[in-house]
């Protein structure tokens, strides 16, 4: 699989939206890839959560990590989560 990089703008979600780096790079690495915008891919994976929402204190049994990425040549950009 070829690295993975980050977008400014993918961090700060992911960091809004409780989601991590590595199941970014699962989520990517593991479901099924779909046309996004132009010259832009989404994908959807869901994990297992049984915790407490950050965002709104709610207990969720699921976590879906939906992001947006670039296939470029030699790397993946995570446009945004």
């Amino acid at each position: 699989m070829k690295p993975a990089k980050f977008s400014d703008h993918a961090k700060l979600q992911m960091t809004l939206r409780g989601a991590s780096e590595e199941e970014v790079i699962t989520a990517i690495r593991s479901a099924r890839w779909e046309p996004a915008k132009p010259g832009k891919l989404k994908t959807k994976y869901r994990f297992d959560f049984n915790k407490v929402s950050l965002t709104n204190q709610k207990i969720y049994k699921y976590k879906t990590v939906e992001p947006i990425f670039a296939d470029e040549n030699d790397r993946i950009v995570v446009i945004t989560v």
